[in-house]
This record gives C-alpha cells, sequence and structure tokens, in this order.
C-alpha cells in the first residue's frame, strides 16, 4: 500500500523552511533494518525521517533516501550531535561525520541532542551550530530536551533560536508550560516518545475515544499531537502499523476530546530529566 503524502500538513519554522509535521522515526530500529524500515516508510509516504548519530543507524537512513527514487529535496532528514562531541571543533568534525554517514550533501535539520549540564558548555555547542548553518550545509539548527532555562541561556549569549526543540510529549507527559515557552519564541515543538511506549495505548480515556470513532489508540494519541500543533514522528518496523500511524488526517478529534486526552498528564517521563541527565556513551 502505498499512501499519498499530500495531506501530510507542514509547519514553517521561524527561518521560512517547512517541515512535514508528521514524520518517521528510528530510534531503537536496528542498523541492519534501518534501510528497509525507512524504505517501507517512504513507500508509505513519509517525507521526513528523524536520526541521530547515537542511534548509529544514519548510514541505513542515508542509503533508503538515495534509493528511495525520490528527490532529495522531497525528503526532510533531521539528525543530532552526539553527546562526546560538545566542543566547538569535535562538534563540527561530528556533522561532518554524521554527513558523510548518512551519504548526503546537506541536512534539513540538525541537533543538539542533550543539553548535559555538567558536562560541558552548550552555548559553545550552539556557537559550532551556527557556524554548521552558516555553511550552508544544513538548513536550520535546532536542539532537543532543552529545559526553559536551557533556551534562555541560548536566547541571552547567542545570535540564532532554534528552529526546533526537540522534548518529550505523550499524554502523560503533555509539557503544556514549555511547548508554549517554544511557541512564544517562534520554536517548533517536535515530540519524542509520542505514545510513552505505548504506556498510554491502555489507557480507559484513549481507548474509549478510540473505540467510540473506529481508530486505534495509537492513532487517537497521534492525532491529538498533531491537533495540539506539535511535530510528530512513531517509529515501527512492522509495515501495517507504519501505515496505520501514517492514516492520521481522514478524522478529527472533537475539543472536548483534545481536553479530555491532556488532562491525562501525570509529568510522567519515559526518559531521563534533562536537568539531570549528562550521560557520554
Amino acid at each position: 500500500m502505498t499512501t499519498t503524502t499530500s495531506a501530510v500538513p507542514t509547519i514553517t519554522l521561524n527561518n521560512g523552511q517547512a517541515i512535514p509535521q508528521l514524520g518517521f522515526g528510528v530510534f531503537q530500529i536496528e542498523p541492519a533494518g534501518t534501510k528497509r524500515a525507512t524504505l517501507a516508510a517512504l513507500e508509505v509516504g513519509y517525507r521526513h525521517i528523524d536520526t541521530a548519530e547515537m542511534y548509529g543507524n544514519e548510514q541505513g537512513v542515508g542509503e533508503a533516501v538515495r534509493e528511495s527514487g525520490l528527490d532529495r529535496s522531497e525528503v526532510f532528514v533531521t539528525s543530532k550531535l552526539n553527546n562526546g562531541f560538545h566542543h566547538r571543533a569535535d562538534a563540527l568534525a561530528a556533522f561532518d561525520t554524521s554527513l558523510a554517514t548518512l551519504g548526503l550533501d546537506y541536512l534539513d535539520l540538525f541537533l543538539i541532542h542533550w543539553p548535559l549540564p555538567a558536562v560541558g558548555d552548550f552555548v559553545e555547542t550552539w556557537r559550532a551550530m551556527e557556524e554548521m548553518l552558516a555553511s550552508g550545509r544544513v538548513k536550520s539548527i535546532g536542539v532537543s530536551n532543552f529545559q526553559r532555562h536551557h533556551l534562555q541561556r541560548l536566547f541571552d549569549e547567542t545570535g540564532t533560536v532554534p528552529a526546533v526543540n526537540q522534548i518529550e510529549v505523550h499524554p502523560y507527559l503533555a509539557q503544556d508550560d514549555l511547548r508554549a515557552f517554544n511557541s512564544e519564541h517562534g520554536i517548533a515543538t517536535e515530540a519524542w516518545s509520542p505514545i510513552a511506549q505505548g504506556k498510554v495505548l491502555g489507557d480507559p480515556i484513549i481507548t474509549a475515544i478510540a473505540d467510540r470513532i473506529g481508530r486505534s489508540a495509537a492513532q487517537v494519541t497521534l492525532r491529538w499531537h498533531l491537533q495540539r500543533g506539535d511535530i510528530v514522528f512513531p517509529k515501527s518496523v512492522t509495515r501495517s502499523r507504519v501505515e496505520e500511524n501514517f492514516a492520521l488526517f481522514d478524522f478529527e478529534l472533537s475539543v472536548d476530546d483534545v481536553a479530555a486526552i491532556t488532562a491525562l498528564n501525570r509529568d510522567e517521563r519515559t526518559g531521563p530529566n534533562p536537568d539531570e541527565f549528562n550521560y557520554i556513551p
């Protein structure tokens, strides 16, 4: 089954670049299976792929993009700076390595993966990101897992506002305050772990909505993200699930349904707290 991409909305970033609101994530997909999974996603209709140096599968993503038959300009590709390369020279070299591993001439978006407050100075790292942007080999730069105070430092000490802040968001971690701060400063919010690693799929509120409208709990949850304005990129290696996760644009949740799902917030993370996470692989 090949699905049309015309229904996928785009969000305009603060530099004018358009990003598809729905993408395909490759976190925890084994390197050996990444090319196959990404090719399947592109065939289904996804035109936005999210990877990272840390995932170890950039090569498979790049091979899939190159072998898909699609023009490079049709696929929005994101990668992220690994945690061991926050010093300026290391960051610049790591970016070169990412491009080489992907086998691409440019990236659409490159992110600082974690702020690592006790490890290094992410402001220095951000200045290196600004150099990457100026080189023309990446169209947009952003951050991942940055809290409000991390962003404020960037605003105060540098000249470029991140295009994107990729943070953990799902019904049990709605992140409304940080999402509002992002929006106030023209930063698009991307939601990782959008179904809380499956934890929300058995929630009685979500399953009741899904049963009522004849959709799966995953589709309801992903539609909640889209209607709140976030960019989301679910991951699956199962073709039927990849197709299901793409079939989000022929239905809408009611205002009451969106509010009911948002009210499930518990401030419950599936991943680390960015203020405490300082892991370097």
